[in-house]
């Protein structure tokens, strides 16, 4: 089998992720081959940091490479894939998978049928406290898993207001499908990625659009609540068929604190993650010794989760086989449960999935 180290990785897009990946790859030293942007400064800034081709083209760039990374903004992920599988290569695709349901399964039909495969860039699932809950959820510790709150809330931090990530037509929505899409993927990941059944949610744009919008940090460039056309919070109750269910909290600006907090309730042990620390604690009763509640923090290493989901990939391409985690069936399930919340709200009652 291959080593990973001798695949010859190409990116499509080099701004933002693109170029965050991009650095991953060196740092693992593998074979960063070059890239591909639509911008020429993109692609200058792109050359002078990591002295590597870059091209107009994405046809040029594919008959470099084995595999790309496609990092573009969400709207043009279909086009891109599609290129690079028609051209036989294995494809990391950013999250979410589309910027719309109907080109979300567009996608997969095509990765389907393609010689390559396609892997979906949820990297949180990568993180070393996540891997230490799957670990206690497979060994049974935890009972069966029941419910899990699922919360990606910011104080304050809209992305760049009049950037892509503000646009419904190139985002395809605002908070939900950016951060939204890692907090439903992790819950579904948590829970096994069950059928959906029923899914009730509701969208609001409280203050992105507004000229009194206040922050301290912003990524990105303020070009003000003309450019803002999404939703800037989403709340959302999601059902499986066995009854198991996920409770979301997801926003760009709210007023109350931040929270990154997983908490995974199951019938025999559950657990809390705080996703910006990696702090874990495992909570349990028991009736030994007497009646007791006890709570057991777990300290994991340090690690990266973005570079551990790249090594993930790298192994796949080189084994020539799709690798089982992150597949394009889960985020097609999660695209499908995103587009189930929007309709949701639009229509003010819950939407059946089944």
């Amino acid at each position: 089998m291959p080593n990973a180290n001798d695949v010859a990785v190409g990116i499509v897009g080099l701004g933002g992720i693109g170029t965050h990946h991009a650095g991953k790859l060196v740092d693992r030293e593998e074979t960063l081959v070059g890239g591909m942007d639509i911008d020429a400064d993109a692609r200058a800034r792109f050359h002078e940091e990591f002295d590597v081709p870059t091209y107009e083209d994405e046809e040029d760039l594919y008959e470099t490479c084995d595999a790309v990374l496609i990092t573009t903004p969400n709207r043009f992920h279909e086009e891109y894939a599609l290129s690079a599988l028609d051209a036989g290569l294995d494809v990391l695709l950013e999250k979410p998978l589309a910027h719309t349901l109907e080109s979300a399964e567009r996608i997969v039909e095509a990765a389907r049928e393609a010689e390559g495969f396609c892997m979906v860039g949820f990297n949180n699932r990568f993180a070393e406290p996540v891997q230490v809950i799957k670990h206690y959820q497979d060994e049974g510790r935890f009972g069966e898993t029941t419910h899990v709150e699922a919360n990606y809330v910011r104080r304050r931090g809209v992305p760049g207001r009049g950037s892509w990530f503000t646009s419904n037509e190139v985002a395809g929505g605002g908070a939900l499908i950016d951060i939204g899409v890692h907090a439903i993927d992790l819950a579904l990941y948590f829970l096994d990625h069950p059928e959906i059944v029923e899914v009730s949610g509701e969208t609001r744009s409280e203050f992105g659009g507004r000229d009194d919008y206040a922050f301290v940090h912003m990524w990105g460039d303020d070009n003000g609540g003309d450019g803002f056309d999404v939703e800037d919070s989403a709340s959302a109750f999601i059902r499986d068929a066995d009854g198991n269910t996920v409770s979301l909290e997801v926003a760009w600006a709210t007023n109350r604190p931040t929270t990154d907090e997983f908490v995974v309730r199951g019938t025999e042990a559950g657990a809390t993650f705080d996703r910006g620390s990696d702090a874990l604690t495992i909570h349990e009763a028991g009736v030994g010794g007497g009646h007791h509640l006890s709570d057991t923090s777990v300290e994991t290493r340090e690690g990266d989760s973005h570079a551990a989901e790249q090594a993930a990939f790298l192994e796949a391409v080189a084994a020539g086989e799709p690798p089982a985690i992150n597949t394009i069936d889960e985020a097609l399930r999660v695209q499908r449960v995103i587009d189930a919340i929007y309709r949701s709200s639009e229509r003010g009652e819950a939407v059946r999935l089944d």
